[in-house]
């Protein structure tokens, strides 16, 4: 067990070498070096001087706003004897099955390549290119063909821990959902208190701005004080303040203050190269976002005419190395391929892709093109939602946000509360996990309305924490089995009153 000090100490060491070696920090030096000229800095106290001048400039909450961001992003730190793949994952059996899952995704690609008869990547004939370039903004004409792949779900159903006593037969040693792994998942009341600014008692956006509800009683002042919060540039305010749910005019500002993203001049020229490698090479993987945009986001009432913008960022996704930083905390792994003619030798080993592109991702940047209309912006947003929170539901871990735990604690949820309605489903044939899946694995985009979409994700980035997914499934599924006869678009549903239902009006 690591003692609290020494965890801390550790804590503040990963912060002070992540920072040492970004841009804030030569941006503070150069600040300080400017400061040094100025006549109220004194050399008697030029220390204290230049933390005064830092403060009222600004810098200090920047620097704060960084530190919390780290925070936010990584792990507790653990044990400095814990081996590397421990803290990746510390359950063995699960890192096994990861490892499984991602041999499936390169034997797929490997079939690709040999069934189209295209390598993994190659560099664009210089025709190609400029032919690219003009249409970067109406890339949606074009439509390679590409395979299918195969579903995270069954590995999920398949999933199994050895040391542990579970046979086939129901008993009261094993979970009789599809999930048969023994973690340990929140019930009602603990997830009345990590939530609790949902109280019935406190104002919440989605329930008390509704046209019943006369604006000055609570939308008003919310929104005021949403306006000092972002006058503050305070990320920590920010989000506590989004608990309650983001005006629609300050999400955009509230959510970006929280992923401590500005948009800074060398954040464009970052996208900028990003959009140029994708100009001068092809990957396989391209024709897989092709494919997935052509599949969901064209087809969707509310997302077909972002197109562009979702091949814009998600092909400069795919190529951006430094994606690669969130393997350190995830239990996946990048996979490695080799330069031709150089396989098994490691000096000549890259990883390909850079990022790999799972089902879903297409669904889980379309909502932020309602809030973003600059590409390098929305990719950053993207960006930083990926590393913190969406690639947990496309990799196999214990973690109590990862795709694993949260559909247990919706079959666990749904078991307990709604026994009756969970054994009858079970009975015929109906598991409801089977539905849900597709829900939480998308983070619920692409099926509810994007205004209950986006206040559903103002409580993600507000609680840091995607186990409000299982919550908000285990409602949806009991509603929908009760107005599916009544009912039949499910997009029309309220996101907060169910989610306030659920939560603090369920017997326990």
């Amino acid at each position: 067990m690591l003692d609290p000090e020494r965890g801390l100490s550790l804590t503040i060491a990963r912060v002070v070498q992540r920072l040492q070696g970004s841009s804030l920090h030569s941006q503070l030096e150069r600040q300080a070096r400017v400061s040094l000229h100025k006549p109220e800095i004194k050399l008697e106290s030029l220390k204290e001087d230049i933390k005064d001048f830092l403060k009222t400039s600004g810098w200090e909450k920047k620097l704060q706003n960084a530190v919390y961001s780290e925070l936010n992003v990584f792990p507790s730190p653990c044990h400095p004897a814990a081996p590397p793949e421990h803290i990746k994952e510390p359950l063995a059996y699960m890192r096994k099955a990861q490892g499984s899952w991602e041999k499936r995704i390169l034997k797929s690609l490997n079939s690709m390549c040999t069934e189209l008869n295209i390598p993994l990547a190659q560099k664009r004939p210089v025709n190609e290119q400029k032919e690219l370039l003009n249409k970067w903004n109406e890339m949606g004409t074009d439509e390679p063909e590409c395979n299918d792949r195969a579903t995270i779900f069954k590995v999920l159903m398949n999933l199994r821990n050895p040391n542990y006593e579970n046979g086939e037969q129901p008993s009261f040693r094993n979970h009789l959902g599809l999930i048969q792994v023994p973690l340990k998942v929140k019930d009602i009341p603990e997830l009345k208190e990590d939530f609790s600014e949902l109280g019935l008692n406190i104002g919440q956006l989605g329930i008390d701005d509704s046209a019943q509800v006369p604006p000055e009683f609570f939308e008003n002042e919310h929104v005021r004080i949403g306006q000092k919060v972002l006058a503050e540039q305070d990320s920590a305010a920010a989000q506590q303040y989004v608990r309650q749910g983001c005006p629609t005019a300050l999400r955009a500002d509230l959510w970006a203050l929280i992923l401590n993203i500005s948009n800074q001049p060398e954040d464009i020229l970052y996208y900028e190269q990003l959009k140029s490698n994708v100009i001068q090479h092809d990957l396989l993987v391209d024709s897989l976002i092709y494919k997935d945009v052509k599949l969901t986001a064209s087809n969707d009432d509310y997302y077909f005419v972002f197109e562009d913008y979702l091949y814009q960022v998600l092909l400069c996704f795919s190529r951006d190395t430094s994606v690669l930083e969130h393997f350190t905390y995830s239990s996946a792994t990048p996979p490695k391929s080799y330069i031709q003619g150089k396989l098994g030798m490691e000096e000549y080993a890259v990883f390909y892709p850079p990022n790999v592109n799972y089902n879903s991702f297409i669904l889980s940047v379309a909502p932020l093109c309602f809030l973003y209309h600059e590409p390098s912006k929305l990719y950053q947003i993207f960006r930083e939602m990926y590393v913190r929170f969406f690639f947990r539901l496309h990799s196999i871990s214990s973690h109590p946000s990862g795709i694993v735990s949260l559909c247990l604690l919706f079959e666990t949820l749904l078991q307990t509360h709604l026994p009756q309605l969970f054994y009858h489903l079970r009975e015929i044939g109906a598991q409801p996990l089977r539905i849900s899946f597709k829900w939480m694995v998308r983070a619920f985009s692409g099926y509810l309305a994007t205004d209950q979409l986006l206040l559903l994700w103002d409580r993600i980035l507000g609680y840091n924490s995607l186990e409000i997914l299982a919550g908000k499934s285990y409602f949806y599924k009991m509603c929908e089995v009760c107005v599916n006869a009544v009912l039949a678009d499910l997009s029309t549903l309220k996101v907060m009153p169910l989610l306030q239902i659920f939560l603090f009006a369920t017997v326990t």
